[in-house]
Formats: C-alpha cells, sequence, structure tokens
C-alpha cells in the first residue's frame, strides 16, 4: 500500500516560523514533524511514499532524499499552486493503482493507529475527538458510518472530529474532478467525500493518538509527547558539577559546562555549548549549533538551530526560530498576573502559561522585556531595554 503525505502548504498559521521553511518541516523534539509522522507509518508496514510537495520543497526533498535513510521509497509529487488539499491529492493521481493511505503531514498519529486504519476497507476516514471541535471539520458516526461532515462550524453538532488520514481508492480522483471551489477559495476534499457519505459509504476508524500541530502553541504540546520517549544519551563532553535529571539526550560535538542542571526530559542537538551554571528545565529542545550561556534558564521551549541565548536570559514557554541572539538580560514573560489564559496574535491559545513565538534572525539588545503572547517577525532587531508585545513584523527595526 501507497503512503500518500500532503507536504505542500505553507502553514500561515505558523507565521513567522515559516517564513523560510514549509509547516511540515518544523521540529518537534530535534527532528522536522512530518519525519515523526513517516516513522510511525513505516513503522506500521508502509515502505512507499509519496510526497505532495509545494511551499519549501527543496527542503523537504534535500532532507528526505528518496527515503533510503529510513528503509523506504519516496517520490515527489509537485502542487505548483497551493489551491486546496483536493488539488493537492490530485497532483499524487499518477502515482497511486491500488487502494491507498492518505494522511496530513502537520499532524502526529502512532503506529498503532495507522496499521489499525489500513487493515479498513476504503473509503474510510480516521476520526478522533477534542474539546475544540469547531476548529476542525465534525463529523456524525452512526453504526461505524460517517453520516455527516461540516467544515468548521461554530456550533458544532458533536466533538467527533476528521482527524485527516484516509484510507481511499484510485476511484477518488473522479470524485476531485467534479469539485468545484469552496467559499474559502479552495478546492477541498471534503467536498469529494460527500458522495460516499451520502450513499453511506465512508467508513469511520477512531484514532486515538492523533494530535494536530495547528498553530505555534500546538508545537509545545506536541514536542512534550514526543519528548517522554526520549532516552539518555551523552555524545558529547559533560564537564565536572554537571547534574542532569531524568532522560537527557546530547548530541555530538557538544559541550556542557561545569555547573549546568538540566531536568529531562530534554534533547540537545550536536555542537552545541551549554553553560557554565545554565539551568535547562524539562520538555526543552535545543537544535544544534546553539548556545544556552551562563546563568541563564530555558524551560519548556524549542529552540532552532543557531540560536545564542548567552547570558543571564530566561526563556519560558517558547517557539525561538533559528539564528537569533539574545542580548545579556533579556527575558520572555509566560505568565499573566490575573492567571488567563493567553492570546496570541487575537487567538486564544488556551494555554495559561506560553511566551512569545520568534522567528528566524531575530537579534535582541541587552535588558530586552518580551511580553506573554508577543509574535515577533523573522529579521526584527531590537535596541537595549526594548519593551516588547503584540505583533511585531519581520525586519522591524525598534530603536
Amino acid at each position: 500500500m501507497e503512503c500518500v503525505v500532503l507536504a505542500a502548504g505553507e502553514g500561515k498559521r505558523m507565521r513567522p516560523l515559516t517564513a523560510k521553511r514549509p509547516k511540515v518541516m518544523l521540529p518537534l523534539a530535534n527532528r522536522p514533524m512530518m519525519e515523526h509522522l513517516i516513522i510511525a507509518a513505516r513503522d506500521a508496514g508502509l515502505t512507499g511514499f509519496v510526497f505532495v510537495v509545494g511551499y519549501g520543497e527543496r527542503e523537504v526533498r534535500n532532507y528526505f532524499g528518496d527515503g533510503s535513510r529510513w528503509g523506504i521509497r519516496v517520490r515527489y509529487a509537485p502542487q505548483r499552486h497551493q489551491r486546496g488539499t483536493a488539488d493537492a491529492l490530485n497532483a499524487a493521481r499518477g502515482y497511486v493503482k491500488e487502494k491507498f493511505l492518505l494522511i496530513n503531514g502537520d499532524m502526529l498519529l502512532q503506529s498503532a493507529d495507522i496499521r489499525a486504519l489500513c487493515e479498513h476497507e476504503a473509503p474510510c476516514m480516521g476520526t478522533s475527538t477534542t474539546d475544540h471541535a469547531k476548529d476542525y471539520g465534525v463529523v456524525s458516526v452512526e453504526r461505524g458510518q460517517v453520516t455527516a461532515l461540516e467544515e468548521k462550524s461554530p456550533h458544532p453538532k458533536s466533538t467527533t472530529i476528521n482527524a485527516g488520514a484516509y484510507i481511499l481508492e484510485p476511484d477518488i480522483f473522479e470524485r476531485i474532478d467534479a469539485v468545484v471551489t469552496s467559499s474559502r477559495g479552495e478546492l477541498e476534499l471534503t467536498d469529494a467525500l460527500g458522495g460516499y457519505i451520502r450513499n453511506k459509504k465512508l467508513r469511520a476508524c477512531a484514532v486515538t493518538s492523533w494530535m494536530d500541530v495547528g498553530y505555534p502553541w500546538d508545537m509545545l504540546d506536541a514536542n512534550a509527547m514526543l519528548m517522554a520517549s526520549v532516552e539518555s544519551k551523552n555524545e558529547g563532553l559533560a564537564e565536572k558539577e554537571v547534574f542532569c535529571s531524568g532522560p537527557v539526550g546530547i548530541g555530538k560535538g557538544t559541550v556542557v559546562k561545569s555547573g549546568t542542571y538540566i531536568e529531562g526530559p530534554c534533547i540537545i542537538g550536536s555542537n552545541c555549548r551549554i553553560g557554565p551554571h545554565a539551568y535547562i528545565r524539562g520538555a526543552t529542545a535545543i537544535g544544534d549549533n546553539c548556545h544556552i550561556g551562563h546563568c541563564t534558564e530555558v524551560k519548556n521551549s524549542i529552540i532552532m538551530p543557531g540560536t545564542k541565548i548567552p547570558h543571564f536570559n530566561y526563556v519560558g514557554d517558547s517557539i525561538v526560530g533559528s539564528g537569533c541572539n539574545f542580548g545579556a538580560g533579556t527575558k520572555i514573560a509566560n505568565l499573566r498576573h490575573d492567571q488567563a489564559t493567553i492570546r496570541i496574535a487575537g487567538k486564544d491559545s488556551r494555554r495559561k502559561k506560553f511566551g512569545a513565538i520568534v522567528g528566524d534572525g531575530v537579534q535582541f539588545g541587552i535588558n530586552c522585556s518580551v511580553n506573554v503572547g508577543a509574535v515577533i517577525g523573522s529579521g526584527a532587531k531590537f535596541a537595549p531595554n526594548s519593551y516588547i508585545e503584540g505583533q511585531i513584523g519581520e525586519n522591524s527595526v525598534i530603536r
């Protein structure tokens, strides 16, 4: 069975993190999120993959290549213009001849659920449950059949949603030919499924491990979940008086200097410099070539490669892009005094603790203060003692 992975979208809701990379290549536990999904599908027994690529496709191609590093075969189907999920699947029309698995590349799903889904006859939709169903396609299921599907209803009729994983046969492409542009200006795959639903032919398969990664703050939950399986290993150098509690992975060429305290689960990439006297707390993933320096504390955060947080800094519950530099004393707040959930660019994150979303190449002067829920565009530069809140555009210069 072939596995078609939709990986062509930009991920506009992930801006500014997707300014220079496609959404599916955003890191979770120091691997692109799509890699976790591909490994799960491989472990479920699938070896042939078709990646539908578009925005940032070069990064996907360069990373995955022909798939041999994972023991799989990868072929690429370009979607030149991102016109919706039906159009994305249509790009793979010439690559699949029999029953196939279709999955969105921007989610997590464990191999047991993928295996169970693959055992169903086509057509079949993976379903999950959520407490905020209005953000998804809401599904009605009766006796194992999908009886209704409504996209992003403000008043959802159930908590059961479309998980973005399907078992389909090539006849789906004929149905795609009849799809017209939706009110959102896209060719929707769910419209192609309408005939199956009306004829009571679309089966439902509940999946329990599904996790959506739709917004930047979802990355923290997904990262923490994946970090729970981290195994301790040290391929670098830890000096005397370094203390590690719980599972901690340290990459090749990384030096952890004296006085540093690391609470697992934690992953530190290759060729990093940590400490002296740094404090790294649980569920933190630090990419390659990073510097976390003297008296700096990092907690429950994703730090992308090449970022320097070197002196007297605090970063909590945040996602920081690659190639950033924090001036001495710069700190990110992560908690409101009224204990309310934090709104980010007008959207409720449903989190009481969240710091900031920092794009690539951001430069902070000394003693900058970043308020909760700040979104900082790539390439922004801040003068010393800047107070930063709200949304900051790309390449902004704050003097």
